[in-house]
């Protein structure tokens, strides 16, 4: 029986950036993944979403080219089957190279279910494939799973492929002439931006009274403006009751409403994937792994990170974890912190956030200065955003002038929102930043005009 320092339960973002880590730092590490090597992320989330709306943007701007004084790009369209067949070569290339880098970290791979089967003495025991290995240490990257909710007709429609997770969406050959997305979250926002784009008829059933969740309330009203322009359908407020052939029932509070459809997407979230995986042979449990500052579970050699730990389900948080959780083995001191994690949704325009926002400040009770202004103050915005707008928001504590909070709806928002997350962990005060020097002419120089009109 081969025993390992470490054995990682999951191969996506925190189970490979953990063995990569675990493996240059001397450990002998076992990764294993049942599916594919990437996780979610890289197979059926973060990338392909990625490279479907790169395609959309690229049609978007096209539509509007007449304005850059470029004549002869109308009726541009988007072909579905070439879309994806680029998307599948991306994922192919990005899959090939974290092997690579685990091959080069000397990191062993499992392609195959790993379960928990208890202890050993002291160490940990895991079966996969038939065999069992041994673990010094242990760290669960399971991951999450999409929430299914209990609609009357949906497993149906499961069954006959009428009713779609992102997975199953990502993986369409044809774009549904009609579709209903349940859930304008994150997800929910990019599949509509895309396929609306591709040419289908979307509708957006959302049952809060406003879209993408905790993002800023002025910016999610201005998203949702654009894409209505684009076609895209909003109810807000309703919840769905029943998925029949060829419609989905909702009602508000008010009224009941059915939608014609083709195709249902259901993205009304993700959860922690902690069932069957043997978790009750060491004593964990529920419906998530939670952990300290380093990862630890409370279970001594049991570490957990990524998405089933259910704090901050994103790729990026699950990085970082993965890294606090080896150097915590390793014996280096690190820790996790939560409160500069940025967030973005990738629709066009991109929204992205770190830290409080307007509405938590008030809710939290924490007295705080807020500022907005508009991206037409930044040259750059106007050059390449012909008859566009966007909207910056920065959020400071009175007490101490600190930044805690930044927000931004506009392109590339995602490309600039580290430079704020930066500010955010490190302390720094809105004076600080307006001494600090931003490249001229560029987008992020928004944030230090912003900066400027602070009181």
């Amino acid at each position: 029986m081969d025993t390992y320092d470490l054995i990682i339960l999951g191969g996506g973002p925190a189970g490979y950036r953990a063995a990569e880590v675990a493996g240059h730092g001397g450990q002998r590490v076992l990764l294993v993944e049942e599916r594919k090597v990437g996780g979610v992320c890289l197979h059926e989330g973060c990338i392909p979403t990625k490279a479907l709306l790169h395609s959309a943007h690229m049609v978007q701007q096209m539509a509007r080219a007449a304005r850059y004084g470029l004549t002869g790009a109308e009726g541009i369209t988007l072909d579905h089957a070439v879309v994806m067949k680029r998307k599948d070569k991306i994922v192919k290339i990005l899959e090939s190279g974290i092997r690579s880098a685990l091959k080069v970290a000397g990191v062993d791979v499992a392609d195959s279910r790993g379960r928990l089967k208890g202890k050993d003495g002291d160490d940990f025991l895991v079966e996969t494939a038939g065999d069992t290995y041994k673990g010094k240490k242990l760290l669960l990257c399971m991951g999450s799973e999409a929430i299914v909710p209990p609609i009357p007709g949906l497993i149906e429609g499961r069954n006959k492929g009428t009713v779609l997770t992102s997975r199953e969406a990502l993986s369409l050959t044809e774009v549904p002439k009609r579709l209903v997305i349940l859930g304008g979250g994150v997800i929910g926002l990019e599949m509509a931006d895309y396929f609306s784009t591709a040419g289908a008829e979307v509708t957006v059933l959302e049952m809060l009274d406003h879209i993408g969740g905790e993002m800023d309330f002025d910016m999610n009203k201005g998203l949702q403006a654009v894409m209505q322009k684009r076609g895209v359908t909003f109810h807000l407020g309703y919840q769905a009751s029943e998925i029949a052939d060829g419609s989905v029932t909702c009602q508000s509070e008010k009224e009941t409403l059915r939608v014609e459809c083709d195709s249902v997407l259901i993205s009304i979230g993700r959860r922690p994937r902690t069932a069957d995986c043997g978790l009750e042979s060491l004593g964990l449990g529920g419906d998530r792994i939670p952990t300290d500052e380093h990862g630890c579970t409370g279970i001594p050699g049991v570490y957990a990170a990524g998405d089933v730990t259910g704090a901050c389900l994103l790729a990026h948080t699950a990085y970082r974890q993965a890294e606090v959780c080896v150097h915590h083995m390793l014996g280096t001191e690190d820790s996790m912190s939560y409160h500069a994690i940025p967030s973005v949704v990738y629709t066009h325009p991109e929204y992205a956030s770190v830290g409080e926002t307007e509405a938590s400040v008030r809710e939290k009770g924490i007295p705080a200065k807020v500022i907005g202004l508009s991206l037409r103050y930044s040259g750059r915005f106007v050059v390449e955003n012909e008859g566009g707008d966007g909207l910056c928001k920065l959020v400071v504590n009175r007490k101490n002038g600190k930044l805690i909070g930044a927000q931004c709806l506009g392109d590339p928002a995602s490309e600039m929102i580290f430079g704020m997350a930066l500010a955010i962990e490190n302390g720094l005060t809105v004076e600080q930043m307006r001494r600090t020097v931003f490249p001229h002419p560029t987008v992020s120089e928004i944030f230090r005009e912003t900066a400027f009109r602070l009181p």
